[in-house]
């Protein structure tokens, strides 16, 4: 799946990355303690999270993450968005609860 096939999926608005959009990923991460997603996320994955600060960006960097989604109705912070446009991460959003978001990616998995 691409993630302009997940954006569909989801009903996600980006928010930084639209040149990315034909990335492929390789999976999807949830969690919200950023010691968890450090230690056992993969390279590719999206993560999925209400965690909104900056150091989002810093770890989403660090695994080379395909994106982060903030779920919930939850958005990033500004700095964060800044970070994210300086950096080349994509951030996406959805109002789709963390629990609806994964299971509509799990439905959809190719």
């Amino acid at each position: 799946m691409t993630l302009n096939e997940l954006v569909k999926v989801i009903e996600a608005t980006v928010v930084t990355g639209h040149e990315k959009l034909d990335t492929t990923i390789t999976g999807v991460y949830v969690s919200d303690l950023l010691s968890d997603v450090i230690g056992h996320a993969r390279e590719g994955q999206v993560w999925l999270t209400i965690q909104t600060h900056v150091n989002v960006v810093a770890v989403a960097l660090l695994l080379n993450l395909a994106a982060i989604v903030f779920t919930a109705g939850t958005g990033p912070e500004a700095e964060t968005i800044a970070k994210a446009q300086t950096e080349g991460a994509v951030l996406l959003t959805t109002k789709l609860s963390t629990f609806e978001t994964a299971g509509r990616l799990y439905l959809n998995q190719q």
